[in-house]
């Protein structure tokens, strides 16, 4: 009798806590955000961190990691790989058009690893899963709005018909997308502008997009874009400092400089990954497909009530609006 008495605790402490483990990986989880990089100053990043703290701050079972990695590229695939091995991260998430061939890399000495990757493309791979913005749509509106602010009679415009984009680095979404259009906007508002595309080598040097931007004012540019990291600071500096206007890809930047920041795309990045935390929670990741996501899914906008934008002079404000009703619609 005493034999059996034992043997029933035991199989009921085995199924009692069997129950309580399963429950817990259904409803806990732990995520590690590997930034490619740092925080401040990246909007991006910035917007991921945000939506992560904020998804864990509503949802008490959810374990957020956020860690920067750092601007030197050559270490990012070592650190997620020594992050990784301690097995302690249900997901990875982070948002880098690079960060597809690392993940793939660091899954063959971890192979049951899953990652969730924004901003960039990637199929096939069972354990990740990649959404990309539609960046060609966003740099075709700031593109516009750019060659309408060129070609003006704006206190800072200058005769020229010339525009400049900035950037840390190229890459395939930057060359395929989002140069040739920004270039195509302008050309919607003039078919003589030109775009002066120049490129700093590192996401943190300041100092060099401070140098470029400078040169590029000198050679006639007076509208710029950039998609550079921390090291647009730089820019910024150097349109306060030499007087140039400025359109902001992915979030609201209007108060960084006051009357030259003059339009702001904006990127539902926050959204996204409020919205992937919740299905990762409820095991509703499909993994090895990449979503694409644009103006019409509602991930890539303007911000229009601010007044940096709507001191412009109303005709702009007035082609600008006309185009972006016309833009949307279409989509």
């Amino acid at each position: 009798m005493r034999k059996a008495l034992i043997f029933f605790l035991v199989l009921s402490i085995f199924f009692t806590n069997g129950c309580i483990k399963k429950n817990d990986a259904k409803s806990d989880l732990s995520v590690l955000v590997f930034i490619t990089g740092v925080v401040a100053g990246s909007p991006p990043y910035e917007l991921m961190a945000q939506g992560a703290a904020e998804f864990a701050e509503n949802n008490q079972n959810v374990k957020i990691k956020i860690f920067e990695a750092g601007v030197n590229q050559a270490m990012w695939e070592q650190q997620l790989s020594e992050i990784v091995a301690s097995g302690e991260y249900d997901i990875v998430i982070g948002s880098n058009p690079s960060l597809p061939e690392i993940c793939n890399n660091v899954s063959k000495l971890f192979p049951e690893q899953k990652f969730i990757i924004t901003d960039a493309q990637y199929e096939g791979h069972p354990r990740i899963k990649t959404f990309s913005y539609n960046q060609y749509d966003q740099s075709v509106f700031l593109g516009y709005l750019a060659g309408l602010v060129t070609t003006s009679k704006m206190q800072y415009a200058n005769a020229e018909k010339k525009i400049g984009f900035i950037a840390a680095q190229e890459y395939p979404l930057l060359v395929r997308d989002m140069v040739p259009g920004f270039l195509e906007g302008a050309k919607k508002a003039d078919k003589d502008i030109e775009v002066d595309f120049r490129v700093i080598g590192s996401w943190a040097d300041a100092g060099k997009a401070a140098e470029l931007a400078s040169a590029m004012i000198n050679s006639g540019v007076d509208v710029f874009t950039s998609i550079a990291g921390g090291a647009a600071q730089g820019l910024i500096k150097t349109a306060v400092d030499q007087k140039a206007y400025i359109v902001w890809f992915n979030t609201n930047a209007y108060n960084q400089a006051p009357g030259l920041i003059i339009g702001c795309g904006v990127m539902e990045q926050k959204k996204l990954v409020m919205e992937i935390l919740q299905d990762a929670l409820e095991d509703k990741i499909q993994y090895g497909v990449s979503q694409t996501l644009g103006v019409k899914e509602g991930y890539i906008g303007f911000i229009f009530d601010n007044p940096g934008y709507q001191n412009l002079p109303d005709d702009i404000r007035g082609k600008f609006e006309n185009f972006m009703n016309n833009y949307f619609n279409d989509k």
